[in-house]
């Protein structure tokens, strides 16, 4: 599978954001990717106020050009995450759609992004969202791919429901900040790939130092074995990278963890 990791950059214009973001994903599609992944909140500003402001119901705009874009450009496309209005509720929500504009997945973020570190960020997420309650993998013809939100990712247990329902990869739009992101960014998505012995791929903006929120950037994927197989700075980019699943059973048999598990002891129920 080669997949195209879109760390384009955000501004505060909506119209702006989904004409690069169609742009970042026709581009990826004549280098011959076959999934695009667009970052955490590429439609607006990742602010509490612009998450309000930019809310859609499911089949309104962003979600509709999203769709029709997949369908041009004839990729999966994991449609980052964007501000889903549902009722009175507001979910942090990633769509994916098939190459033929078909939605095949939906998650929205689990963990809400509430965080308070000295001389550092915070921000809470839960005075905006409502969490999710799903674990999120989906089918391709490349293989099973599992689906979560940045901050989600910190959670070892949901990666490895993912890993055990049979995702081969597991895909996080995501938006890390420069008190987070240079201290864990690397390191939780290296260690999530050896817990689980399959790829991670993370996608966030390009990292505007001028605006409300100071993305880290840097998007990346790590191997089954932990290794950073690809990674960019700061700026925007499209970043192309071949995937190989058979890797991820080469590793498990020469390294069983997931086998080794003692089930007789303790495990998970999802």
């Amino acid at each position: 599978m080669k997949a195209a990791l879109l760390q384009m950059p955000v501004t505060a214009d909506k119209a702006e954001n989904l004409a690069v973001a169609e742009d970042y994903i026709c581009r990826a599609a004549e280098a011959g990717a076959d999934l695009a992944i667009l970052p955490e909140m590429f439609c607006c500003p990742y602010t509490n106020a612009s998450f309000v402001q930019n809310a859609e119901a499911a089949g309104e705009g962003v979600y509709t050009a999203m769709a029709e874009a997949a369908r041009r450009a004839g990729l999966w496309l994991v449609a980052g995450s964007m501000p889903e209005r549902d009722d009175t509720r507001i979910y942090n929500t990633s769509f994916v759609f098939d190459p033929t504009g078909t939605c095949v997945a939906r998650h929205r973020k689990m963990h809400l992004f509430d965080i308070d570190v000295r001389g550092g960020q915070r921000f809470f997420e839960s005075e905006t969202f409502t969490a999710g309650d799903s674990v999120t993998v989906f089918d391709t013809p490349f293989g099973k791919l599992g689906l979560c939100i940045c901050f989600d990712m910190r959670f070892p247990e949901l990666a490895r429901c993912m890993a055990l329902s049979g995702a081969q990869a597991i895909v996080a739009p995501a938006a890390f900040n420069m008190t987070t992101g240079p201290a864990h960014w690397e390191l939780l998505f290296r260690q999530r790939a050896v817990d689980n012995q399959l790829f991670t791929l993370g996608v966030a903006p390009a990292r505007d130092v001028a605006g409300p929120y100071v993305s880290y950037g840097n998007s990346l994927v790590c191997s089954p074995w932990g290794d950073v197989m690809a990674r960019v700075g700061s700026e925007p980019a499209l970043l192309l990278v071949d995937v190989d699943f058979s890797y991820n059973d080469q590793i498990r048999a020469q390294l069983p963890l997931l086998s080794a598990r003692r089930t007789d002891v303790y495990q998970l129920t999802f």
